[in-house]
Parts: C-alpha cells; structure tokens; sequence
C-alpha cells in the first residue's frame, strides 16, 4: 500500500510542474536575441541535470534495491531510450509530412503543427508524471530530485511550446491554456503509475531505470546536440560551465540526501 506521503508529494510536484507551462507569458517582452542566450544555457544545465539524475540517483538507487545492475535493469533502461525516440519521431514525421506553400494550405498546415505539439507535448508530460511518480516509488529524496531535473528541463522546452502555438495562429490567452491542459497531463501520468504499483508489486523497478533512458535520451539526443552549433570560445566555455553546474546540483542534493540519512 502506497503512504499518503507518497501521493502528497507526488501530485505536488506534478502539479508543480504542469504549473511551468505558464512560463511562456514572460518571455513576451524578451527580446529574442537575449531570449536565445538564455534559453541555450538553461539548455546546457537541463541537459547536466537530467543526466546527473540518471547516473547519480537514478541508477544507484534501484541497482542498490535489485542488488546488482541486473538484466532487467538494462532493458527497462534501454526501453526507455527506445521510447522517447519513437515518440519524437512520430511527432517529427507528422510534422514534416505537409509542405504546402499556397497561403490558405499554409495556414492550416501551421495550425496543424500547433495542435500536434500539443498532442506532443502532452505524451512528454505523461511520461514525466510517470517518471516522477516511479521516482518517490523509490525514495522521497529521489522523486524531489526528478522533480528537479524534469523542471529544469520543462523551462526552455515550455517556452519554445508557447512560441509554436503563437506561430501556429493562437491568441497568447489560447496558447497557455491549451499548454496549461497539455500540462496537466502529467497528473494522469504520475496517479496511473502510482495506482500501477497497487496491481504490480516493485513496479518502480522497471520505471526507475526507464525513466534514467528516457533521462539520457533527452540530455544526448536532444539538448546537446541544440548546443553543438555555437562556435564562440567563451560562450562555449560557459555552456561547458553550466552543464558541470548541473550535473552538480544533482550531486549536491544527493549529498543533502546522505546528510540527512539517505544514503545509497
């Protein structure tokens, strides 16, 4: 039987971070130069975080639960790189698949592409929630440090949602509550996952470790890559910076964790 500790904390943070697709209304007086730079750090630290997670609490604590970095383990792990790419290929072919240059085509495709980021976005969402809620499985100190690394990573990705529904034709009031709903489908997510655990015993041992694919998949594939074309020394040096400055944050909470009695 799940705690009342684990649904409070699980649907906090949730709700927490379907709060964050609300972020994009501050962006609008950015100007768009400055907005990029920000956003390219913020990449790099996501993209430190959600591998710090991976490697250093993720991983750690459920090999530590099996008793040995298991086959199971290994597939869980690969299934959930396995997963995000699919998911971001299907969204990718739809996306593509409309090349329309005839204005009343192009304004349908555009509007096509802002409704398919949404269905999008909201599979991501669903996946976070079920990651987040497989992570207080675990351990609270766990799960806030999932929370962590999937907000980090929510940030620059909720702002470039809000930029697409704008470009696709919606009103700024439209597009943050149609990003808000894609949101909360996160909450759908976590309470599937946690209502799982009630019908499937130890079923965090198979969410844990594809939560850490899902994790490395997103900082490798997609958020790294989004830094490999700036050339600039300096800049480069500092997005260098910044990705260390991530990966420490989640070594640092995991030393909070063992201060406070949680060690692996």
């Amino acid at each position: 039987m799940i705690s009342a500790t684990v649904w409070i904390y699980t649907l906090a943070s949730v709700f927490i971070v379907s709060a964050i697709s609300l972020i994009g209304i501050f962006t609008l007086s950015w100007q768009l130069d400055k907005l990029r730079k920000f956003l390219l750090y913020l990449v790099s630290f996501s993209a430190g975080a959600l591998i710090g997670d991976a490697f250093i609490h993720l991983l750690p604590e459920i090999v530590e639960e099996v008793g040995g970095f298991t086959l199971q383990i290994s597939m869980s792990l690969l299934l959930g790189i396995v997963a995000f790419f699919f998911v971001e290929k299907v969204i990718q072919w739809h996306h593509c698949h409309h090349t329309d240059h005839d204005h009343e085509k192009h304004h349908k495709h555009a509007e096509s592409f802002g409704k398919m980021n949404l269905i999008g976005d909201g599979a991501h969402n669903f996946i976070d929630g079920i990651i987040i809620a497989g992570s207080y499985l675990v351990s609270i100190p766990v799960g806030i440090a999932t929370t962590v690394a999937v907000l980090l990573h929510e940030i620059p990705q909720e702002i470039g949602d809000f930029g697409v529904l704008i470009h696709s034709g919606y009103s700024r009031g439209r597009a943050l509550f149609y990003n808000f709903l894609s949101g909360l489908v996160a909450v759908i997510g976590a309470v599937g996952a946690l209502l799982l655990q009630n019908v499937f015993e130890h079923v965090e041992v198979f969410l844990v470790p594809f939560a850490a694919g899902g994790f490395i998949y997103i900082a490798m594939a997609d958020l790294v890559p989004e830094l490999k074309h700036e050339g600039a020394l300096k800049v480069s040096l500092m997005q260098l910076f910044v990705f260390v400055l991530g990966i420490t944050v989640m070594a640092a909470l995991l030393l909070f964790e063992v201060g406070h009695g949680h060690a692996h």
